[in-house]
C-alpha cells in the first residue's frame, strides 16, 4: 500500500470515527429526550387519574345536595 492510499485510507477511517462520534451524541440526546417525554405523559397520566377523581367526588357531592332539595321541596 503506497503512501497515498494509506493516507486516503487514514482520512476515511477518521470520518468514521467522527460520524460514529457524532451519531452517539445524536443517540443520546434522543434517548435524553424520550425519556423526558415518557416522563411528562407518567405525569400527564397521573394529573388525568387525579381530575377524574375529583370529578367523581364532586359529582357525587351534587348529587347528594340535589337530593337534598328535593327531600326539602317535599317537606
Amino acid at each position: 500500500m503506497d503512501s497515498e492510499n494509506l493516507a486516503k485510507l487514514e482520512e476515511r477511517i477518521n470520518e468514521l470515527i467522527d460520524t460514529c462520534r457524532r451519531l452517539n451524541r445524536e443517540n443520546h440526546a434522543l434517548k435524553t429526550d424520550h425519556r423526558n417525554l415518557a416522563d411528562e405523559h407518567g405525569n400527564l397520566a397521573d394529573e388525568h387519574a387525579r381530575l377524574v377523581e375529583k370529578t367523581q367526588v364532586a359529582r357525587s357531592r351534587i348529587e347528594a345536595m340535589i337530593g337534598r332539595l328535593k327531600a326539602l321541596e317535599r317537606s
